[in-house]
């Protein structure tokens, strides 16, 4: 019901509504732990679900953008879909992934950051980091519906959850029209009104 809301309601019909976060920060852990000998697979987990930007974006984004980059520090990017302006951060995590992508692939400045292993400079495609994180969630048994808005939900749902962040705050951070899509994209509405009903007054 919330998917079908979610598409009469501004959002678009597709995995954007049904894709599920990762809930788990153990989930999180496996799958860090798996990537661990796949430095650029690991940068694109670890930065997509510290940052919550659409892979679309993500996957622009060339080394010399970043190389420099240290922990605090920002990126502002423009994206693609929604033509708003928006910043990329380096937190602790993503910038030990970073440093470690770097030393280990040595990719040039004029490289893509996610750059497809078919031989020529292009980045991936939000359909083949879909499809990657299918195969990680399904590599540690991890059942339910998983695409490239994984990693965008996956910081949502972390943030909300662990660390109380509110809905406004992540309205802003994901450049939704209002909290209400906020809500079903992340798909906590109903959720969130059945516990708040279950309180006992009186």
């Amino acid at each position: 019901m919330a998917a079908m809301q979610g598409r009469s309601q501004g959002l678009k019909k597709g995995s954007n509504v049904t894709a599920e976060p990762v809930r788990s920060v153990q989930n999180i852990k496996a799958i860090s732990k798996l990537l661990s000998d796949k430095p650029r697979d690991l940068l694109l987990w670890t930065m997509g679900i510290n940052n919550g930007l659409r892979a679309s974006d993500l996957v622009k984004l060339k080394v010399k953008q970043v190389s420099s980059l240290k922990v605090g520090d920002t990126l502002d990017i423009t994206e693609q879909k929604t033509k708003k302006q928006n910043i990329l951060v380096i937190n602790k995590t993503t910038h030990k992934a970073l440093a470690n992508y770097l030393k280990k692939c040595r990719p040039k400045n004029s490289d893509y950051l996610f750059k497809s292993r078919k031989g020529t400079n292009n980045p991936l495609t939000s359909q083949t980091v879909g499809r990657l994180i299918k195969g990680w969630c399904q590599a540690i048994n991890l059942p339910g519906q998983y695409s490239s808005h994984t990693l965008r939900k996956t910081w949502g749902y972390q943030m909300r959850t662990a660390f109380g962040a509110g809905v406004e705050l992540m309205c802003e951070r994901y450049n939704h029209s209002n909290p209400a899509v906020t809500m079903r994209y992340l798909g906590i509405e109903d959720r969130e009104i059945h516990g708040v009903l279950m309180n006992d007054i009186g």
